[in-house]
């Protein structure tokens, strides 16, 4: 566990100065979980309860439409966080569901210890403000994208920011995330 808990502590470090007493008492609330290749951990409909630090593995945000098709909005690799932040923090049912594509150790935050590190933090608010504008961008650049960039250019993007994504995710998900069929990825990635 302490590996795992080191990970998380060098990202939050990078967002925050933190101290080693302030970590050495909001550390002890962490739990860390192994999740199998597959496994869901949030379901679309469920309340997020929990953010979700990714050591090791892979996480795959979605969602199913009206036309029950499942359609990627994000993927989380490791030394990131993934949740459904408005279900987390309004408490409400989640628009989507989380799972692991490869086996993935995560570390869960709740709300509860979310706000615990508001009090106990000297920095803890601005982590949560910091966190909160993270996601946001994600968000914002993911709808951003498909609204103003080409497939090609979508894809040029993704490659260049994860650059071993098509070693590790399957392709029918990168073209869900890339909102394209299958057999249009395979022709950009031809064409390259």
């Amino acid at each position: 566990m302490y590996n795992e808990l080191e990970k998380i502590k060098k990202v939050i470090s990078h967002y925050i100065e933190i101290s080693n007493e302030e970590w050495m008492s909001y550390s002890s609330k962490f739990q860390v979980k192994e999740i199998m290749k597959k496994e869901i951990i949030l379901s679309q409909g469920d309340i997020c309860r929990d953010v979700f630090f990714v050591v090791d593995g892979l996480l795959r945000v979605f969602f199913v439409d009206n036309n029950g098709e499942e359609k990627t909005f994000h993927f989380s690799f490791e030394n990131t966080f993934s949740a459904d932040y408005e279900s987390f923090l309004k408490k409400i049912p989640s628009n989507y569901s989380i799972q692991a594509l490869e086996d993935t150790t995560i570390v869960l935050m709740s709300f509860e210890m979310l706000h615990d590190g508001y009090k106990i933090l000297a920095n803890g608010e601005k982590l949560g403000r910091l966190l909160a504008e993270e996601y946001f961008f994600i968000f914002n650049d993911n709808i951003q994208a498909i609204y103003t960039q080409s497939p090609i250019v979508r894809y040029n993007n993704l490659i260049r920011k994860f650059p071993n994504i098509l070693q590790r995710i399957p392709q029918h998900y990168i073209a869900s995330y890339l909102n394209i069929s299958s057999v249009h990825l395979s022709r950009l990635k031809n064409s390259q």
